[in-house]
């Protein structure tokens, strides 16, 4: 059966040949930079957006690839094309670039001088998983807000995207003590909204569509189109500092994330939010993106999850 392929570190290869080392510095410390694009309809969804904002990161955290903006732009659309040959027409790819910062000195000692800062580079794909979010999509999510707080800018500025998810991951870990099903929203020190792990957080109140300030969460490519297609549709939006006072009397909350886009927040700590239903302004947006990305956003995610339910069933 034909197999994806993968970028890694000068060389496409079948993904199940793309190894690590365990000396390298994503595994010793979490030391890497990503990004993740999706695709609809088997082409990339603002890919330049998401490598311009890599090389930003990269630029941030001092690590120095030897690859061109358009190389890797064209690796990238080379390793979409022939995975997307692999996955069903009405399915679509996700699009993962890491960059980590090399090999760990102390494990190489002196032999590995000459070499152990040069960045391992890394492009492959994932087959959308839209079982994951087809009920979300339809029922709300549930967001708990725990003790843990969202790493602060003094320490990583939030605008580099990372690997270094430690406490996003013990976040959710406790979100998921209050409902098994639920995501972590963090709270900073101060006691303000940012985000989830994985996703930038709005609130609307009368049609105006509000959202943490970027200084305290990571400023999505996601989040831009939000803004596009707010305005688009006549919405006020604003970045503001908000709390969990102002979530929970919110109209209707949502989140937005390159592989989901949109989906709906309906329960906030165990409370509904609005009437407790996904609302007419998440509505509204998710149309305007799926006419945006000539895809039926919801419609794929509910046919493509029953798909691939059928599918695990049937290997099962």
């Amino acid at each position: 059966m034909p197999e994806p392929l993968a970028y890694l570190n000068g060389k496409i290869t079948p993904i199940s040949q793309a190894t690590l080392p365990i000396v390298d510095m994503a595994i010793v410390a979490g030391a890497t930079v990503t990004e993740t694009t999706r695709t609809f309809r088997h082409q990339p969804f603002r890919l330049k957006d998401h490598i311009d904002r890599l090389f930003r990161s990269l630029k941030a955290v001092g690590f120095e690839l030897d690859l061109t903006r358009d190389t890797l732009t064209e690796l990238s659309q080379e390793i979409v094309e022939h995975n997307a040959r692999l996955i069903p027409a009405g399915h679509d790819l996700g699009l993962v670039h890491f960059v980590s910062a090399g090999q760990n000195l102390t494990y190489l000692g002196i032999a590995g001088e000459a070499t152990y800062r040069k960045p391992t580079i890394c492009v492959h794909t994932f087959p959308l998983a839209f079982e994951l979010w087809a009920e979300k999509l339809r029922q709300g999510q549930h967001l708990v807000t725990p003790s843990i707080r969202h790493v602060p800018a003094e320490c990583l500025d939030p605008k580099i995207k990372h690997r270094s998810r430690l406490a996003s991951y013990l976040a959710d870990e406790q979100a998921r003590l209050v409902d098994p099903k639920a995501s972590a929203l963090l709270l900073d020190s101060h006691g303000n909204l940012t985000e989830t792990s994985t996703a930038n957080f709005f609130i609307v109140r009368d049609r105006r569509i509000l959202t943490p300030q970027r200084n305290c969460s990571l400023g999505g490519i996601s989040q831009r189109v939000v803004v596009e297609l707010a305005d688009q549709l006549g919405l006020d939006y604003e970045e503001r500092d908000l709390q969990l006072y102002d979530a929970l009397n919110a109209d209707e909350a949502f989140t937005s994330c390159t592989t989901y886009c949109l989906l709906p927040v309906t329960k906030l700590n165990r409370q509904p939010i609005g009437n407790g239903a996904p609302g007419p302004i998440f509505q509204q947006l998710l149309q305007a993106w799926s006419q945006l990305a000539r895809v039926d956003i919801a419609d794929q995610t509910h046919r493509a999850a029953e798909e691939r339910i059928a599918e695990f069933h049937a290997n099962t």
